[in-house]
Order: structure tokens, then sequence, then C-alpha cells
């Protein structure tokens, strides 16, 4: 009854939001989804937390209460935008509208029940889809990055190998080269005494 009487309160009130209350260090901050007075401070005091939203990760963490969400929700909780575009994207806001017709008796509570689940596996299923093609996107990337570090120490080690080889070169070259005097020099050149008899001899 309590719950009954806080729900009336503040829908006739209309004065109640679901928005996010900021928390966490700067930078990495995080979000809870909280049902407040419009007219409170944005992270003053709330009704009730709903939930949690980490903008951090990859895809972003949504962990809502989404049975809660939709009771207030019915009771004429306004969400803000951002916790409307969260509140769809978990599905609340269709789960209201399908409510609404069952209360309106244009639908049953079975064929609602059996088309929120369908819509469930579908976003579950795409939302498989989406963390699957991160992932690999991911593993990629760092492929890509670990092939270009090896190609790059690769064209370092070419390059102090082929500085090595032009050293041998040049060493060796230089070693040729001071070979050539000394092999000129142990040949010793013929004194002129040795030609005048060699002259003689001929006579």
């Amino acid at each position: 009854m309590d719950e009954i009487h806080q729900f009336t309160k503040y829908q006739y009130n209309m004065a109640v939001k679901i928005r996010l209350a900021r928390r966490g260090r700067k930078r990495m901050a995080i979000y809870d989804v909280v049902v407040a007075d419009a007219r409170a401070p944005r992270d003053g005091r709330f009704i009730e937390k709903l939930g949690t939203y980490n903008p951090n990760t990859d895809p972003a963490s949504i962990n809502i209460n989404n049975e809660r969400a939709l009771k207030w929700l019915l009771n004429g909780a306004q969400p803000s935008d951002t916790v409307k575009a969260m509140l769809s994207y978990r599905g609340v806001l269709l789960q209201k509208h399908l409510q609404i017709g069952v209360l309106k008796g244009a639908i049953s509570q079975e064929d609602a029940d059996s088309k929120f689940e369908a819509w469930k596996a579908t976003k579950e299923q795409a939302i498989t889809g989406k963390v699957d093609i991160l992932t690999q996107a991911k593993a990629d990337a760092r492929q890509k990055a670990l092939d270009a570090e090896t190609a790059k120490n690769q064209a370092r080690l070419d390059a102090i190998k082929a500085r090595e080889d032009e050293a041998k070169a040049a060493a060796a070259a230089e070693a040729a080269a001071a070979e050539a005097p000394a092999a000129t020099e142990d040949v010793a050149p013929e004194s002129p005494e040795a030609s005048a008899e060699g002259e003689e001899t001929q006579a």
C-alpha cells in the first residue's frame, strides 16, 4: 500500500523524473539512474535508484531494473532524453507500450509477453553481433600494430646488417690496398753491374 501511495503522490504532482546522477572521478564518471523530484539538484537527493550507466566501456554498460523503471513510467515519471534512449535500448519503453495495450484490452498479456520476448531475442542477437565485431576489430588492430612493429624491427636489423657489410667491404678494400705496395717491394730491381756483365757475356 505504501508503494501505491508513493506512486500516486508523485503521479499527481507530475514532478518526478528518471534521470542520471553523476558519480566517479574526473574523466572517468559513471552515473546512477535515479527517480527524483524534478526540482531537486541533479546530483542531490533522489527517491529511488534504478540502476547504473557506465559510458567508459565499449559498448557502454547499462544496468537497470526494468520492472521498477516500468512501474515508474506507468505512473507518470518522465525520463530525461538520455535515460529515454537507454530505456528504449533496454526495451522498457516497448514494455510500457505493450502494457498500456493490455490495460486497454487491445492485446492479451500473453501476446504482450510473447512480442517482448521476440524483440528481446532479436536485440540480444544484435548486441552479441556488435560485441563480436568490436572484439574482432580490436584483435585486428592489435595484429596490425604487431605486424608494423615487426616490420620496423626487421628494417632496423636490415639497416644494421647493411652497415656491417659496408664496413667489412671497406676494411677488405683497405687491406687489399695495403698489401699491393708490399708485394711490389718484394721484387728487387736489377743492379747496373749485373746488367753490364750480361752485356759483356753477350758480346
